[in-house]
């Protein structure tokens, strides 16, 4: 009881745990969002980007396919699926329900259409038509809600504030970084503001306010910022700045921004989306180790949770190098019809640019592991080192039963109950071969003068 009313300075672990923890935390969430605020964009320009043209809706009620020109020696031939004109009557805009006759698109790699399938019309000054491409809204909305019923489904409460926090980000992407990339705004800078707000509003709306969570947004912060460091030297050592393709040339040209800082922006958002699977997973992994052996130190909740760490980055680094590869598939095929060396493949600006964002993200996705680790390792030992000693008759009941989560002292994190999709094991089910007890009366031993005789065989 004195230790609990004691007057001074003594903190105890839970709350030091806290104040330290908010001691960090707090500044990274003001300088956040001073830099939202600075950073924020000012706002579209009035002038119309292309005055006069209109983009709208239409069906295609006839199709009518005629034989294709001769291409000319050394063209590709037309697809005979493409050659033809089509009745579309229009959806929207001052024609609204006019039946127009068109010509269907007819370059390599048109795409076809039929009867009944819903359209996207261009309408220029003149008043003319031409078919762009297939209106895909419905099939989106289909692809989305199915996605929502899933995760939903699954996930339940979680799940739903998975979604929000999955509409923040794009909500931020969209009204922050990509506005504010476009202003002409550092793009190295807007990234990183944009990606720290994303992870304080996200991970803590998604996982909840507790200890695990916390440690996870220290060790995000701190991996984001040593990718962004190495990103930065790595382009700078190879010499990219950026432009590799048509769009980026006409990014370039046409906007005031730096290309090599929207190349740096692009890999630190890239980052964030792995960086928070894996600091999760370590915080979370080393609380239910600190739970499940109250008695594990530093020492021990670090090693054991870096083994899984190992095991998960190991798997993580195959799905990057993955990634990029099919991104770059359509490249990666021309550079073998060409024939060319691998050296003079792999040290073209294209390649080597995916190499770095490889490298760099990599080597930052890495840190992230001993990080968090540790920082939620420290965090749990504090709090099983300075927690109450157990009375003399309760020290297996100490050691044998995990510690709630109200144990804590920092904020409490939802009760998780309710959320498992399917119900939760006992502890005497968990066994795939669960020994069955003893019966009562089979448990105790007998004093030895009290237990019958064993006659052996062919004894009087």
């Amino acid at each position: 009881m004195g230790a609990n009313h004691a007057h001074g300075t003594t903190v105890p672990s839970s709350q030091r745990t806290l104040v330290a923890t908010l001691a960090v935390l707090v500044p990274l969430a003001i300088v956040t969002l001073a830099g939202l605020l600075w950073l924020w964009p000012a706002g579209p320009d009035a002038a119309p980007s292309q005055a006069g043209v209109q983009r709208l809706t239409g069906t295609v009620t006839s199709v009518t396919l005629k034989p294709c020109p001769a291409a000319g020696e050394g063209a590709p031939k037309p697809d005979p699926a493409t050659c033809g004109n089509a009745t579309v009557k229009v959806g929207d805009g001052p024609d609204v329900g006019k039946d127009v006759a068109l010509r269907l698109p007819s370059a390599p790699g048109s795409q076809r259409f039929a009867p009944g399938e819903d359209v996207i019309l261009i309408r220029d000054a003149d008043g003319a038509y031409q078919i762009s491409d297939h209106d895909r809204t419905m099939p989106l909305w289909v692809f989305a809600g199915a996605f929502a019923l899933a995760v939903i489904a699954f996930g339940r409460r979680r799940g739903v504030t998975a979604l929000v926090g999955l509409a923040i980000t794009f909500g931020l992407l969209l009204t922050f970084v990509i506005p504010g990339i476009l202003e002409g705004k550092p793009p190295m800078l807007v990234a990183l503001v944009g990606a720290a707000a994303i992870m304080l509003i996200v991970l803590y709306l998604t996982h909840g306010f507790s200890p695990s969570t916390s440690m996870a947004v220290l060790g995000t912060l701190a991996s984001l910022a040593l990718t962004a460091v190495l990103s930065y030297g790595a382009l700078g050592l190879a010499q990219l700045n950026g432009v590799t393709d048509d769009a980026s040339v006409v990014v370039g040209m046409s906007l005031p921004i730096d290309t090599q800082g929207l190349l740096l922006a692009g890999i630190i958002i890239g980052a964030l989306g792995v960086l928070d699977d894996v600091t999760v997973t370590q915080a979370v992994t080393v609380a239910e180790l600190s739970q499940a052996n109250p008695s594990y130190g530093f020492a021990r909740l670090y090693t054991a949770a870096s083994r899984i760490g190992r095991a998960h980055i190991a798997s993580v680094i195959n799905t990057i190098i993955l990634a990029y590869a099919g991104a770059s598939l359509p490249l990666l095929l021309l550079f073998s019809i060409g024939s060319q060396p691998l050296g003079d493949v792999l040290t073209t600006p294209v390649i080597a640019q995916e190499i770095v964002r490889s490298v760099a993200g990599t080597l930052g996705l890495i840190s992230a592991v001993p990080i968090t680790t540790a920082l939620a390792a420290l965090s749990a030992s504090r709090q099983i080192r300075h927690q109450k000693p157990p009375a003399h008759g309760d020290m297996r009941e100490q050691l044998v039963t995990p510690r709630s989560d109200a144990a804590d002292g920092f904020f409490h994190p939802p009760n998780d109950a309710d959320d498992d999709y399917f119900t939760r094991l006992t502890d005497t089910d968990d066994s795939f071969f669960a020994s069955q007890p003893p019966h009562e009366k089979n448990t105790r031993q007998e004093p030895a003068h009290k237990r019958p005789a064993r006659h052996r065989r062919g004894s009087t």
